[in-house]
C-alpha cells in the first residue's frame, strides 16, 4: 500500500507545485489516493476514514472550498499527456459526456440530450477532449456546458457560484474549439482531430478545424445535405452554412432513434 502511494506522490509532484498552499499540497495526494484506492464509497467521509483518519475537515475543505488557479495544473496535464501519448500518430478526440443529476440547483443541470443514454435526461453535459495513441487515452480537457436556461438567468448563475468568466453562452463546438486552442498553445502534438456527429454536423466547427490547418475526420447525420464546392457558383444556388440539426441524440443506440424523438424538417 505504501509503495503505490509513494509512486503516486512522485507522479503528482509537478502538479502539486501549482497548488500553492502547503495544506492543499498535502491533501491532494490523499484525495486522489482515496479516489483510485480500495473501497466502494468515494464520498469524503468514508475516504477520510480509510486514508486520513482525523483529517476529515481538511479533506472536506480541500474538495468543497479549496481555491486555486486551474491554468498551471491544466498546462502541466497537457505536458504530461503529450509526453505519454502525444506525437505524429496521436489523435485528439472531441466528445460530450453526460452525468445524470437530480434537482435544478447544481450548475448546468437541465433536461438535455444525454448521448450516453440515447435520450433527453436531467443531467450535466460536459465537452471533453482526449489525447489518444494506440489503445492509451488521456483526457486533457473537460468543460461544463451551460444551457440557455442557465446563461439567460444571471441570478441563477450567481446562486450556483458560476465564475463570471464562464457565464457567456457558448455552444458545445465553441467550447471544444477554445479547449483545442488551449491544448495547441500548450504544445500538445496530434495527427488529426476526431469527433462524432454531435460536433461534426456543425459546418462552422469543421471550417474552424481547417482554418487551423488541422486534419480531421468527423461523423455526420445520415440525412446531412452535401453540395459540391462548385455547385453554388455554377447554378447561382446559395449553399446553406449548415443543415437544421435533428433532435435525435447522438450517437444513437444501435442506429435507432430514442423513443419519442422526432426529427426537425429540413429547410
Amino acid at each position: 500500500m505504501a509503495d503505490w502511494r509513494e509512486a503516486l506522490s512522485g507522479w503528482l509532484a509537478p502538479f502539486l507545485a501549482g497548488l500553492g498552499h502547503k495544506a492543499r499540497r498535502r491533501m491532494c495526494p490523499l484525495y486522489v489516493a482515496g479516489l483510485i484506492g480500495p473501497g466502494d464509497r468515494k464520498s469524503v467521509g468514508p475516504m477520510a476514514e480509510r486514508i486520513a483518519p482525523g483529517d476529515y475537515d481538511q479533506l472536506h475543505h480541500f474538495v468543497s472550498d479549496g481555491i486555486w488557479y486551474e491554468a498551471p495544473l491544466e498546462r502541466e496535464l497537457a505536458i504530461q499527456a503529450d509526453r505519454l501519448v502525444g506525437g505524429a500518430d496521436a489523435f485528439l478526440i472531441v466528445d460530450d459526456t453526460a452525468l445524470p443529476k437530480k434537482g435544478t440547483h447544481s450548475a448546468g443541470v437541465a433536461p438535455q440530450c444525454a448521448s450516453a443514454f440515447g435520450k433527453t435526461a436531467n443531467c450535466r453535459t460536459m465537452v471533453c477532449l482526449t489525447l489518444a495513441r494506440g489503445e492509451v487515452p488521456v483526457m486533457v480537457g473537460l468543460r461544463l456546458f451551460l444551457p440557455e436556461s442557465w446563461t439567460s438567468d444571471r441570478d441563477r448563475l450567481e446562486r450556483a457560484g458560476v465564475p463570471a468568466t464562464h457565464r457567456t453562452a457558448l455552444s458545445k463546438p465553441e467550447i471544444a474549439l477554445a479547449e483545442l486552442d488551449r491544448l495547441i498553445a500548450s504544445g500538445v502534438r496530434f495527427r488529426a482531430a476526431l469527433t462524432d456527429a454531435g460536433h461534426g454536423m456543425s459546418a462552422p466547427f469543421r471550417q474552424a478545424l481547417s482554418a487551423r490547418g488541422l486534419g480531421w475526420a468527423v461523423g455526420v447525420p445520415r440525412r446531412q445535405k452535401v453540395h459540391p464546392r462548385a455547385a453554388g457558383r455554377a447554378s447561382g444556388m446559395r449553399r446553406p452554412s449548415s443543415p437544421s440539426p435533428p433532435k435525435t441524440c447522438w450517437p444513437m443506440r444501435n442506429g435507432v432513434r430514442s423513443p419519442g424523438a422526432r426529427e426537425r424538417k429540413g429547410r
